[in-house]
Parts: structure tokens; C-alpha cells; sequence
């Protein structure tokens, strides 16, 4: 039985790419350890394999990342394995040291175009950083995954590496006693475990202001969800706008499956957000909820498609609620292409591809 170190800097919670991956590996016949982060306001886990969550005296800045990777270095150090894993940039030198000292292979899953990701952007010795590291190690990596093929693109232009594609899609969920919280009105969702800068999170919100029996619902964590409580107060929205923390998927997904739209708005100010393809989109398509999406690349083709939703043209927020309206009219029309994505975008089916790497170890 092989031994498999997978290590992330979430508290595991709500990753459900990692968790997809751990479920493979266990079908597979490999001896999980998964390593991650425990917050002070982090939920219980559980999981039927290893999981190891560290409580860190720093959780930002460059302090937090060097205290991640030296504790995750030694933790490998002092752990049998036979491959790493190690999802995106911020594990990948403490996963590389260890490789390189114990000679064993390294697995890269790339969940994000990482040196893109707009909160570094306006920081230039901060990302001068992460690209050194990513020009250190990315040329001597052999097993590289990412979540689309845009983004495998970029780093084959960049390092002429081809990563293997495997896309954050979900597998069709059951049918979940629908929450009773908001009757006889339809209910707009954006959920994500990054409700971030840029991710058209506000605009919803002013949205509502022109939008009625309705409720905007917004379940996860991220940078903006203090700025979305002050102005859901200062617009007076209190009864439009709902904000829920992170939830377990089963009890996130019952929430969505109740709503008439999903809305997944990222806006195009950096190379992640117009590549990105969030997991949201494909939760929305199993929970049979038609999408309202900003005009990026990857989302737009599977949205256009399918036929299973509008993209905007700008994040005006009067714009964005002319488009929720006139979907909101509309909302069964979506219905039967929605079943047909349902059924050819499955994470079985993605997960094959997965055999190409970890079955010739």
C-alpha cells in the first residue's frame, strides 16, 4: 500500500478538489495523510484516512507562509512516503525539499494560475517572490496538474511543461431536504470558499437594491465578507441579503439547490479570474440551478455551451439586475440542458484521467 502526503493551506473543510482526490487515491488502494491548516473558528472533520491540521501562530503575510512551509518541511521530514502531493505554489517549497532529500516523486496540482491571483498584484516585491519560486522549481517538476486548459497554456508557454487538465467538477448530488428559510421568494446564490476581492460579490449586493421578492444568499468566507455586512447595513438590504459563514458541503449544497440563479461574477482584472473555472460552476449545474456568470474564458464556453444560463456584459450592478430579472421571468427554460450538463460534466468521469499519473508510481 503506498503512502500519499497531500498538503494544502486550507483547513480541509471546504476543499473539495483535495477531497475528491483523497477518495481516489482510497479507491485506488493508497494510504492517505492529508495536511492543512486548523482556525480558531474551523469545524470538526472528519475523514476516513489521516488528516493533520495545524494551528499556526501566524495566518497572513509572508510570516504565515514561512511558518507553513518550515513546519510542513519538518513534518515531512519526519514522515514516510512514498509520493507528495502538493496543491499550488504556496506548499510546493517545503514539498520540493523534502522530495529532493528523501528522493522520492512530487505531484504538482495547480489550482489557480497562483502568480496571477489579484491580491498580489499591486505588491511587486511579493510577487517577485512567488515567480522566483515558480522559476526555481517548476522546470524540474514531471507530474503537473491544472484545472483547465487555459491555464495549462500559460505554463506550457511559460516552461514548455503540458500539465494534465482536470477540471473542479462535481459528481450528481441527491436530492436534499430544502431549507424552509426563505418561503415564496427565489433565492440568488453565490457560494464559494473565497468570496475574495474582484469576484463581483459587491455588485451583487447593489443589485438587490433594485430586485423584489427576492434574496441574495451568500454562503462562504473570503476578504469582502466584512465589507458586504457594512453595506448590506448602510443600503439597507438586511431583508434582501442573507450572509451565511462556510458550511459543509452537504448543508451548502441544500441551499443551492433551492436557489433560481447561481452567480459566479469574477471580474477580469487578473490572469486567475479570466481563467479561472470555480467549482461553484459546476455545483450550480448538479444542483440544476441555471447560471449568471461575468465574461470569462473558461466559464463562458461551458455556460454558451450547454445553454444553461446569461453572462454580463459589465458588473453595473443595474445591469446585473436587469439580467437576474429577466432570468428570475425565465427560470424553467434552463431546466433539460441543465440535466444533460448534469450528466456529461462528472467528476467519475474527469477522474480517469487521474490513472495517467498516480498508476505508474
Amino acid at each position: 500500500m503506498k503512502k500519499v502526503v497531500i498538503s494544502v493551506t486550507n483547513d480541509l473543510l471546504t476543499d473539495r478538489r483535495v477531497e475528491k482526490l483523497c477518495d481516489y487515491l482510497t479507491d485506488k488502494n493508497f494510504k492517505i495523510t492529508l495536511i492543512g491548516r486548523k482556525f480558531s473558528n474551523s469545524l470538526p472533520l472528519k475523514r476516513n484516512y489521516k488528516t493533520i491540521r495545524m494551528r499556526l501562530i501566524f495566518n497572513r503575510s509572508f510570516l504565515f507562509y514561512a511558518e507553513y512551509n518550515i513546519r510542513l518541511f519538518f513534518i515531512l521530514l519526519t514522515t514516510k512516503f512514498d509520493i507528495l502531493v502538493s496543491n499550488d505554489l504556496d506548499t510546493l517549497p517545503a514539498n520540493f525539499l523534502a522530495k529532493i532529500i528523501k528522493s522520492k516523486p512530487i505531484v504538482y496540482d495547480s489550482h489557480e494560475y497562483f502568480t496571477g491571483v489579484p491580491e498580489i498584484q499591486k505588491r511587486p516585491i511579493i510577487k517577485w517572490v512567488w515567480n522566483t519560486i515558480e522559476k526555481i522549481i517548476f522546470p524540474n517538476l514531471n507530474n503537473i496538474i491544472t484545472v483547465n486548459k487555459s491555464i495549462a497554456k500559460l505554463y506550457n508557454e511559460k516552461y514548455n511543461k503540458k500539465p494534465l487538465v482536470i477540471r473542479n467538477i462535481s459528481n450528481p448530488i441527491k436530492k436534499q431536504k430544502i431549507p424552509n428559510d426563505f418561503p415564496n421568494k427565489d433565492v440568488i446564490i453565490l457560494q464559494g470558499s473565497g468570496i475574495n476581492i474582484d469576484r463581483g460579490a459587491e455588485e451583487a449586493l447593489e443589485a438587490m437594491q433594485y430586485i423584489n421578492n427576492a434574496v441574495l444568499l451568500i454562503i462562504g468566507k473570503g476578504d469582502v465578507i466584512k465589507k458586504l455586512k457594512i453595506m448590506r447595513k448602510k443600503l439597507n438590504l438586511i431583508d434582501k441579503v442573507v450572509i451565511k459563514d462556510q458550511l459543509p458541503y452537504e448543508k451548502m449544497m441544500a441551499y443551492t439547490q433551492h436557489a433560481s440563479i447561481g452567480l459566479s461574477l469574477d471580474k477580469a482584472t487578473s490572469k486567475n479570474y479570466l481563467y479561472s473555472l470555480p467549482n461553484k460552476l459546476f455545483d450550480y449545474i448538479h444542483a440544476n440551478v441555471p447560471v449568471l456568470a461575468s465574461n470569462v474564458i473558461e466559464v463562458k464556453q461551458i455556460i454558451e455551451h450547454y445553454k444553461i444560463g446569461k453572462i454580463i456584459k459589465n458588473h453595473n450592478p443595474q445591469h446585473i439586475a436587469k439580467k437576474i430579472d429577466s432570468m428570475l421571468e425565465k427560470k424553467g427554460m434552463w431546466k433539460d440542458n441543465l440535466k444533460i450538463a448534469s450528466k456529461e460534466l462528472t467528476w467519475d468521469k474527469e477522474a480517469k484521467q487521474l490513472d495517467k499519473i498516480y498508476l505508474k508510481f
